[in-house]
């Protein structure tokens, strides 16, 4: 048995676009809602009103994500289409040409020009089109563009992010609405941040302490606002 087949690999930069969808949308539900919780019940509103907001918050939060995602990532879907196409009637109208840019490619990557000539003409002979995306565009399998994915994923996600504000408000006492929500909010936050870190592989200390202090600024603003209007109101 090789040394390879004895030591697998495993890798997380298959997880990249699922993984974003999914900490962006999780991420925004908990700061965008508990901020609007927050700011409201700062306001000094009664907590049937706090939570009427929250859930307008949500619905209109998850839509947004969806209707955003959606949009942004079939922007860069029709690019890569446009630049595949583009691609492949290079490929027809000249091939030599295009296989001088490849092995160009691999000589600045390292190879000596014999070589990256011969590692072009062989991968070339294989499969032209893949291996211009991947090496001359940079678009491979892993980082192709999703638009459904990257929707759906954000909007529940979203929802699940924004229900745990929500659920705190339902069983906090109207008096402590702003301390428990926003620390309650914090412990949401560090704990996904410590999720999406061990799930990509990365660093799980540095991942929880950005997006917890950035929750806390967003919570700190609103609240802010929300004791100053009500208060002037």
């Amino acid at each position: 048995m090789s040394r390879l087949r004895q030591l697998p690999e495993s890798h997380f930069v298959d997880r990249i676009g699922w993984l974003r969808a999914a900490v962006l949308g999780a991420n925004d539900g908990i700061i965008s809602t508990a901020s609007l919780i927050v700011g409201v019940a700062a306001a000094a509103t009664t907590q049937h009103d706090v939570l009427i907001a929250g859930v307008a918050g949500l619905v209109a939060g998850a839509m947004s994500m969806a209707a955003g995602e959606y949009v942004s990532v079939s922007s860069q879907s029709d690019t890569e289409r446009a630049d595949l196409a583009r691609e492949r009637k290079e490929l027809a109208d000249n091939p030599e040409a295009e296989l001088d840019e490849l092995a160009e490619i691999y000589v600045k990557r390292g190879l000596d020009q014999p070589l990256a000539r011969q590692v072009a003409q062989q991968l070339m002979a294989k499969d032209a089109m893949t291996t211009h995306a991947r090496d001359e565009l940079g678009i491979s399998e892993i980082t192709t563009a999703r638009p459904v994915q990257a929707a759906l994923t954000s909007a529940v996600m979203f929802s699940v992010g924004a229900a745990m504000p929500l659920l705190m408000v339902a069983v906090s006492p109207t008096g402590a609405l702003v301390p428990i929500v926003s620390a309650a909010s914090l412990g949401f936050l560090a704990l996904l941040g410590a999720i999406g870190a061990r799930a990509g592989g990365a660093g799980i200390l540095r991942a929880t302490a950005r997006v917890t202090f950035w929750g806390a600024l967003a919570l700190g603003i609103t609240a802010g606002i929300g004791k100053l209007f009500g208060t002037v109101v």
